[in-house]
């Protein structure tokens, strides 16, 4: 039978309870959702009273901390746990860490942290099996106490998590000021709501956990749907019914025995010189730089085809123009300004990106919107280098150029080309360009194509005298010509016979001067008589 003991119960209960072991764990498995791997375990206090059966740790808990008991009993936790472990390491078994709770009487009343010591080096358990729970509400009030206790256990070699994190007044001060190692969220955290705002706030948690690289544990996934929506975020340890109860200590056990195993590891690896605090922080060279100094730039996260933006700089703005705000930037789906072309091109430079671990570089057409400027189609060229990487998940740092002038001027000059190509072509004209100061020839696409010469030919007209081009009794006669054009000759013309065939062809220099007088260059032509 089960019946719901009252407060004085409780009290009167409770030496007996620790005594005789009605108070105990059970323990609930930690897994990551992406892999089927177990990540680590939390001791759940629970007691069963002989008289009145199982009660609920809501009704037992606060009575407990009211009157300092709650330190004892979770002394008690600990004690369980590492002999649990200790059971573990002698039997061979694998090992995950096991969390144990931290209350508030704990931090405030009693020396919590070298108890734990002493029972840890009593069954002489590695410290990486063990992490201690602060919950977020125990933090508020007394945080530099708080932080005493947190740096004490680092001392030691602890890993501590912040319990319930988004259930406080706080969160983000005590998330500031507080050096703890990992995140555990709670999915009432949503309200049964997936999405919506809850859905919004919560992956702001998780892009904000990533670049203070802290792991993120969610509790009380109790569906599929729960479990995808915090991977889709990022979010993949999980700790709840989907995959486990709290188990009592042998069926937990022979969980442990049965899964595979893997460590917690940071949700966010970034490179050796990039400090996010510094980029973060408004006072700091790193954000001066951004700011002012490396050009249009921006950061934003990759992951399986979807971009998200996380900064801009003033100068990325002002590339791109159309009046828009940084705001307009971070707010805005950046795929909506490719055409399905130009975001394969970005999309397969991204790859190569990830491949190399490098810089690479990729230039694509976008068409921007704005109420003030309408529509325009400009071309931007990035340059990309990862940053960071979490999973399949990457911090891309991105600086970028709008080459859109130039790309309209070389389309211009590829435009003109291919008309005069076409117009050289029915014209029979050959023509060509000579530097009359390194005596550099370079042909058009017809000299290249009929007269089998280079793009570039050096030491001219030698070359081509030798070739037969130009028939032997006219080699004189036209290597005088280009000692004419070295003296300033601005223009050549004579009837020549040109190829071993002897074909007539008018043959024109014009010179060109630079803005002191001298030849600079040479433009010549060849047109069938």
């Amino acid at each position: 039978m089960q019946k719901r003991m009252t407060s004085e119960e409780f009290i009167s209960h409770f030496d007996e309870a620790i005594k005789s072991g009605h108070i105990y764990s059970y323990f609930q498995p930690q897994f990551n959702h992406s892999t089927g791997r177990m990540t680590g375990a939390e001791a759940l206090m629970r007691w069963v009273d002989p008289e009145f059966g199982m009660q609920f740790p809501s009704d037992f808990i606060p009575v407990l901390e009211d009157e300092d008991l709650l330190y004892l009993a979770d002394i008690q936790m600990m004690e369980m746990t590492c002999r649990l472990l200790r059971y573990c390491i002698d039997n061979h078994y694998p090992l995950v860490p096991i969390s144990v709770n931290m209350s508030r009487n704990d931090i405030y009343k009693h020396e919590y942290v070298d108890e734990v010591e002493k029972i840890r080096v009593k069954y002489d358990i590695p410290v990486r099996y063990i992490r201690v729970e602060l919950t977020e509400t125990s933090a508020i009030g007394g945080m530099e106490l708080v932080s005493s206790v947190i740096k004490k256990f680092h001392n030691y070699g602890y890993i501590v998590e912040m319990d319930d994190f988004g259930s406080g007044y706080s969160s983000l001060n005590i998330l500031k000021d507080l050096d703890v190692d990992v995140l555990k969220l709670d999915m009432k955290f949503l309200s049964g709501n997936i999405g919506g705002r809850g859905g919004i706030i919560i992956r702001s948690i998780v892009q904000m956990a990533k670049w203070l690289q802290l792991p993120i544990i969610v509790e009380g996934v109790e569906t599929i749907e729960q479990a995808d929506f915090m991977k889709s975020i990022g979010c993949n340890y999980i700790q709840g019914y989907l995959y486990s109860k709290p188990l009592p200590q042998d069926e937990f056990l022979e969980k442990m025995k049965q899964t595979d195993h893997e460590p917690l590891n940071a949700s966010l690896f970034l490179i050796d010189t990039f400090d996010a605090e510094k980029f973060w922080d408004p006072r700091s060279i790193e954000t001066l730089i951004f700011s002012n100094f490396v050009g249009g730039a921006a950061i934003f996260s990759y992951k399986a085809g979807r971009l998200n933006v996380i900064r801009v700089n003033k100068k990325y703005v002002q590339e791109i123009g159309m009046n828009l705000s940084e705001k307009d930037f971070i707010d805005s789906d950046p795929w909506k300004c490719f055409d399905e072309n130009n975001k394969e091109i970005y999309l397969s430079t991204l790859e190569k990106v990830i491949t190399s671990m490098g810089e690479e570089q990729c230039d694509t057409w976008r068409t921007f919107n704005s109420k003030c400027c309408g529509e325009d189609r400009i071309c931007i060229r990035t340059n990309m280098q990862i940053i960071g990487k979490s999973e399949d998940e990457y911090l891309i740092y991105a600086m970028i150029r709008n080459i859109t002038a130039e790309k309209k001027y070389c389309n211009q000059i590829s435009e003109n080309e291919r008309r005069f190509r076409y117009a050289s072509e029915h014209a029979g004209l050959y023509a060509w360009e000579y530097t009359i100061s390194t005596k550099e020839m370079r042909p058009c696409f017809r000299c290249m194509r009929d007269l089998g010469l280079p793009a570039l030919v050096e030491n001219y007209p030698e070359p081509v005298i030798a070739s037969g081009i130009f028939p032997s009794d006219y080699a004189d006669m036209y290597r005088d010509w280009h000692r004419q054009l070295a003296e300033g000759v601005e223009h050549l013309e004579a009837v020549i016979p040109l190829t071993t065939a002897r074909i007539p062809f008018t043959v024109k220099y014009t010179t060109e001067f630079d803005e002191n007088g001298r030849p600079l260059k040479a433009y010549g032509s060849a047109t069938p008589v």
